[in-house]
């Protein structure tokens, strides 16, 4: 009997037309809420529709990280575009923005009528409060797996200086220090031995 394939392989999806990709990314989109896009957007399309393997995510997630901008939207158009060339890659971005975009804005404009209310005005406070509350509890998560690295604890503390004490805008910040942190973290081949 013939070695079966792995189950990620063996049982993958036809790959999606237009209307696909922009459904499964609008259920990528709304599936979460502050963060944990990352985690939805595999199991909705590895798992669930069954788009790619694994490994395919992956290849894409470390894509979409390595471009500037949001990772998700990224990865909308990594998707799209594997799927579906161009129009594909436009499809899957407007799933990703269209029905949060359009929320984001009705909530900007309901704010502009209500922040003046008092009570919307401490709920509000309320919630920024939670939400510098979860990055802080992100930071300390993450925190361990860099107390083995003392190069990334100087440049998080150098930069939380920067933008805390100095006052420092986040681009210029980062226009100074992604480089240097590139450089410091750049795989270093051996040097090939002279005969």
């Amino acid at each position: 009997m013939p070695p079966s394939l792995p189950a990620a392989v063996e049982h993958l999806a036809p790959a999606p037309g237009l209307a696909d990709l922009f459904i499964g990314m609008q259920e990528v989109a709304l599936s979460s809420f502050g963060g944990g896009l990352s985690a939805w957007s595999q199991r909705i399309v590895v798992e669930q529709r069954r788009w790619m393997t694994n490994e395919d995510f992956l290849t894409g997630l470390t894509v979409a990280r390595l471009f500037p901008g949001p990772n998700q939207i990224n990865m909308a158009i990594y998707i799209g575009a594997r799927f579906g060339g161009l129009p594909g890659a436009l499809v899957a971005l407007a799933g990703m923005l269209l029905v949060p975009f359009s929320l984001l804005m009705l909530l900007g404009l309901v704010y502009f009528q209500v922040h003046r209310i008092p009570q919307v005005d401490r709920v509000l406070a309320g919630v920024v409060a939670a939400a510098a509350g979860m990055a802080l509890s992100m930071g300390f998560k993450i925190l361990d797996t860099y107390r083995q690295d003392p190069a990334a604890l100087v440049l998080a503390a150098g930069i939380f200086v920067a933008m805390v004490f100095f006052h420092v805008r986040l681009i210029p910040l980062v226009l100074v220090v992604a480089p240097l942190a590139m450089a410091w973290y750049w795989p270093r081949s051996a040097k090939p031995e002279l005969r």
